[in-house]
């Protein structure tokens, strides 16, 4: 029936304009026809934007393909829309599969014909800074309009990829409570409710991770899933689309300096005329704009970066306005602001990027593949293999791999063993390096080598100090690898060695199983165990058995504590080990040929802990999300969450654990409620104290944890000559005292159950500029001596401030702990080497 009434208005729509019946069935409806309301009149519900891109790609099944690539963590669909001429998409797999070979990532020849150069543009990866996804109803349905001959004219060298909203949790977020805050009439005054959102914004996804900087860790859902469709793409240039402040004008290419090394003279001058197309629409139009400032090319996680060291040329859109702005505001130049104007200027940006790409798709084209073919010829960097120790590692290998497999990035293992002189990432130093057969090899002479090289490289050259965002990443240092960079090739196999099996026998006349402690398998193993209810103990000190030699931190289960399991015990921790890749060796006796036996006082008893983790107003959202994501989605254990609203409430003799993410504590650990902890505390309790948390509890009574005196020396002598400053280099001056996210080598005492599973020395990401002092009469587990190697930016000025300083240590009060981690070694879920520690701080301190 209601076909019927579809075809009849159809007949209907017909007779009163003339129409032939495909004129009628092919005209497209505007977005505004569509949802019943002018862009800019209102944000758009995700699930409206949703019914609008299905609806395009039902109308015009010769230019659009549209495909589900995935789905948010709160179960919404992850879109991308293909566009091109019909002629193109008739030879859409081609095209695609002629892209790929031309980047030696597939075997073969590509087909001969003309290839249009492949476009990808992202909208709304920040949810609050939601315009662009308003911008893109626009922007498909231009492309998409048969009566626009320039647009028509563009997708004949062109196919335009899109994503429409790259977060579309954060921005509901953002949409439910906008349109919910917002005054019938809009408020243009900065201090309306509807221009100040509440905590934890719309910016981040569920899990408050800001997806703008996942793009080359892909720890996300949705960050995971987008990178195997760009994979199969490798499209010639991708545009991300933002928002900045509210009195900011718009910003395009060309980036601001720092660039990496690793990008091409083409890719940097290709910004430039990026940034010409641009100009003409924003001259044209009076706009006001800004180029070369803020926006730099150099970490390797953003959408600009890490398309670009992929071989793409790749730039970020900022519009400004942000959660802030909603559909009008006040600047503070007195003119207002208004939605409509932000959707404008990102959809000539939209259309300025296809123009561009389009007029120069030919040198494009040839350009890509020239990278392609010097990344297998003559890559970028200095080293051209990294060497990596298998035997005892398998769990941080086992992680690694699989994060080089969803980078395409090839690897294979040493033929034999040897030594060769590079980049001892243990020591920081370059000196002859052992190696051992069957240790893991990625040699640089690959297609993916730049992004090999940028990732892998043990410090990248900054030609600017002035950068957006941390300045130090190598992936040996944040999955605490044992291996070297080499300048030579070391000679591979590409198939894995043959290994003993890693299946685990039932042992039903065992004493108790044992498991090394090394890695995030480890801890997923102790996990999984603790949630089936087996008892688990662990070695406080190292033992020998059976010809073996075990570390601390060892984890025994053994069958006394476990008989209420009966023959299911066997079973549990087998299959536990076996699906997470744990090698167990099983015992028939608790006696150890040296250490302490199995019923020995070293022998800790691990009790399931009960966690609790603050959240809410003042704790930062990306800092409790972090936690929150490592219990759900990393290790797969509870989690409780606390509001800090009604903390107050909470009867902490319910739970074992307290995490305070970093943020501001001032009201929510009140003189009552930080009173409360400290008994609760004392009663056996355990705080973990992160980042400013830590701060927030330094020089408190009864906390071990102190503030390093100030420096008072250069105050007492006065201003000299050597004070005075020049007004230009403000921002330069400034960072003097800054660290911009540097790899520290601290060393641990690793005899404390916090550092179990570590060497002495830990790579600490530092991304503070004062550490506490040395406490007394408490644990100093992880320190920052004197000498202190450092991978990244640290100011002039900063240095000083951090030596001699605490990053990782424990205080016991009364029955109970408290751990201080200055440092945060869960850091956007891409530091793995970090999570192990993390673990011992729950799982293992104070048992």
């Amino acid at each position: 029936m209601l076909k019927f009434y579809a075809k009849l208005a159809l007949c209907w729509a017909m007779l009163l304009s003339g129409m032939s019946v495909a004129q009628a069935q092919t005209a497209l409806q505007t977005p505004e026809q569509f949802l019943g309301y002018r862009l800019g009149d209102q944000f758009t519900y995700h699930g409206r934007l949703v019914d609008y891109v299905r609806y395009l790609a039902g109308q015009n099944p010769t230019k659009m393909q549209l495909q589900t690539y995935g789905q948010t963590y709160e179960k919404r669909p992850l879109l991308l829309a293909t566009i091109s001429s019909p002629a193109n998409m008739q030879r859409l797999e081609e095209i695609r599969t002629n892209n790929l070979k031309n980047t030696g990532l597939m075997s073969g020849k590509p087909t001969s014909g003309k290839q249009p150069a492949i476009v990808w543009l992202s909208y709304n990866i920040h949810g609050n800074e939601s315009v662009s996804s308003e911008a893109v109803l626009q922007v498909l349905y231009d492309l998409l309009d048969p009566n626009n001959a320039q647009t028509q004219k563009w997708l004949e060298n062109t196919v335009v990829m899109i994503d429409p909203c790259v977060n579309p949790d954060g921005r509901e977020r953002y949409t439910q409570w906008y349109n919910r805050a917002r005054n019938q009439q809009p408020n243009a005054s900065p201090w309306a409710w509807e221009h100040n959102e509440p905590w934890p914004g719309g910016r981040p996804n569920h899990y408050y991770f800001d997806l703008n900087r996942d793009w080359a860790w892909q720890t996300q859902t949705e960050s995971k899933q987008r990178a195997v469709v760009y994979n199969q793409w490798m499209p010639q240039l991708h545009a991300d689309f933002h928002e900045q402040g509210v009195d900011n004008p718009y910003y395009f290419a060309p980036s601001a300096k720092p660039y990496h090394d690793a990008i091409t003279p083409w890719q940097r001058e290709f910004q430039g005329i990026i940034g010409d197309y641009n100009r003409k629409y924003f001259d044209k139009n009076n706009w006001l704009y800004f180029t070369r400032e803020n926006f730099d090319l150099f970490y390797p996680s953003y959408g600009d970066t890490w398309p670009t060291y992929q071989g793409a040329i790749a730039m970020t859109y900022e519009q400004g306005g942000s959660g802030r702005a909603g559909v009008v505001i006040q600047k503070s130049d007195g003119d207002s602001l208004t939605l409509s104007q932000r959707i404008a200027h990102h959809h000539a940006a939209s259309l300025a990027t296809v123009e561009a790409i389009s007029d120069k798709s030919d040198q494009v084209i040839k350009e890509f593949k020239r990278f392609y073919t010097d990344a297998l010829e003559k890559p970028y960097g200095q080293y051209r293999s990294y060497v990596f120790k298998v035997k005892g590692e398998e769990g941080r290998i086992k992680d690694l791999t699989e994060y080089l497999d969803r980078q395409q990035i090839r690897y294979g293992y040493a033929k034999a063993g040897g030594s060769s002189k590079g980049f001892n990432y243990g020591t920081g130093k370059t000196e002859s390096v052992k190696y051992e057969s069957g240790d893991l090899v990625i040699s640089a002479y690959q297609p993916k080598s730049t992004l090999l090289n940028v990732l892998f490289e043990p410090s990248a050259r900054l030609e600017d100090s002035v950068t957006y965002d941390i300045t130090a990443w190598s992936l040996p240092y944040a999955y605490g690898l044992k291996g070297a960079a080499f300048t030579g090739r070391i000679s591979m196999n590409e198939a894995k060695p043959a290994a003993a099996a890693t299946t685990n026998t039932a042992a039903p006349a065992a004493y108790a199983y044992i498991a090394r402690w090394n890695g995030v398998q480890d801890l997923k193993f102790l996990a999984s165990l603790l949630k089936s209810k087996v008892r688990v103990r662990y070695s406080e000190v190292p033992f020998e058995q059976n010809k073996e030699h075990y570390a601390p931190g060892t984890l025994i289960i053994t069958r006394t504590g476990n008989e209420g399991l009966g023959a299911r015990f066997d079973q549990i921790v087998t299959r536990a080990a076996d699906s997470l890749g744990v090698k167990l060796a099983s015992t028939t006796s608790g006696f150890v040929s040296s250490g302490s036996d199995f019923g020995s006082r070293n022998i800790r008893y691990v009790k399931a802990p009960r966690v609790a983790l603050m959240t809410g107003e003042g704790v930062s959202p990306y800092g409790f999300g972090e936690i929150w994501h490592y219990f759900e989605q990393q290790i797969g254990y509870p989690v409780t969450v606390l509001g800090a609203d009604y903390f107050a409430n909470v009867p902490l003799h319910e739970f074992d654990v307290l995490i305070l993410p970093t943020g501001s504590y001032g009201r929510i650990l009140d003189e009552r409620n930080l009173t409360k902890v400290k008994d609760w505390v004392r009663a056996g309790g355990k705080l973990i104290a992160m980042e400013s948390a830590v701060t927030f509890l330094s020089d408190k009574p009864d906390f071990a944890v102190k503030k390093k005196a100030a420096d008072t020396t250069n105050a007492k002598k006065g201003a000299t000559e050597a004070d005075l400053k020049k007004y230009a280099n403000r921002e330069r001056e400034s960072i003097s005292e800054e660290v911009q996210g540097s790899v520290f080598r601290i060393n641990l005492d690793n005899t404390h159950p916090l550092a179990f599973g570590y060497g002495t020395s830990y790579p600490a990401l530092i991304r503070t500029n004062t550490l506490p002092q040395f406490m007394k009469d408490a644990w100093n587990v992880g320190v920052v001596k004197k000498e202190a190697p450092a991978t990244g930016f640290v100011g002039s000025k900063a240095g000083s401030n951090l030596q001699n300083g605490l990053v990782l240590g424990v205080q016991d009060l009364g029955r109970g702990n408290v751990v201080y981690l200055v440092d945060n070694p869960l850091f956007r879920a891409f530091w793995q080497g970090g999570k192990l520690l993390f673990g011992n701080a729950v799982f293992l301190v104070g048992q």
